[in-house]
């Protein structure tokens, strides 16, 4: 019996500045109800942890954009040539360029590059907060592999080891029960202390 992955949302103020710290592998030492023997039993749970990220449309200030309109070239038609349809626009803030000749009137162009543009400054900003997100990911405590062993539940001393830090309580039943802030509360501040060692180098 027993589940092989579960996935679950946790919401609320500050989540995930909390339960970064419980990526890896939390390891449980305890004796099983059908074991005659008495021996300790070892098994693991790796838990991933990961912030929800918001969809967000980027809009983009006209301010931020320089539109050029010139006459096509090639094939298209004789409104081709005697008016200015292609358009070129360019974000300004990222240097970004969309030129589009596609269609037969600069309106259309015009909406067809907006289209393009707004997707790519979209893209390239997300692309930096994913950058930022992981080095945040790689600047928590431990190496943030999955398979980092990382605390341990032991039942049958009612013991818990949090192998970064090296903390320890004699109160897995309270934790267990939900009451995390302990441990917690040591990880950022040994988080934080290791932050500001690495501002003052």
């Amino acid at each position: 019996g027993g589940f092989k992955e579960v996935v679950a949302m946790v919401s609320g103020q500050s989540v995930y500045s909390k339960l970064k710290y419980e990526s890896g592998a939390h390891r449980v030492q305890r004796v099983p109800v059908t074991e005659s023997q008495g021996r300790v039993h070892t098994s693991t749970a790796t838990v991933l942890v990961m912030p929800e990220v918001e969809e967000v449309e980027y809009d983009i200030d006209p301010k931020d954009l320089r539109v050029d309109i010139y006459h096509a070239s090639g094939a298209g038609g004789q409104n081709v040539n005697k008016v200015a349809t292609a358009v070129r626009i360019v974000h300004l803030p990222t240097n970004i360029k969309v030129e589009m000749q596609e269609e037969r009137t600069q309106q259309k162009n015009r909406e067809k590059a907006m289209k393009i543009i707004r997707a790519r400054v979209a893209d390239h900003f997300a692309q930096i907060a994913q950058d930022e997100q992981d080095a945040e990911r790689k600047s928590t405590i431990g190496t943030g592999d999955r398979s980092e062993r990382i605390r341990t539940y032991n039942f049958p001393q009612n013991r818990v080891t949090d192998h970064r830090i090296g903390l320890t309580l004699q109160k897995l039943d309270t934790i267990l029960s939900g009451k995390l802030d302990e441990v917690v509360d040591a990880l950022v501040l040994y988080d934080q202390t290791q932050k500001l060692e690495e501002l003052n180098k």
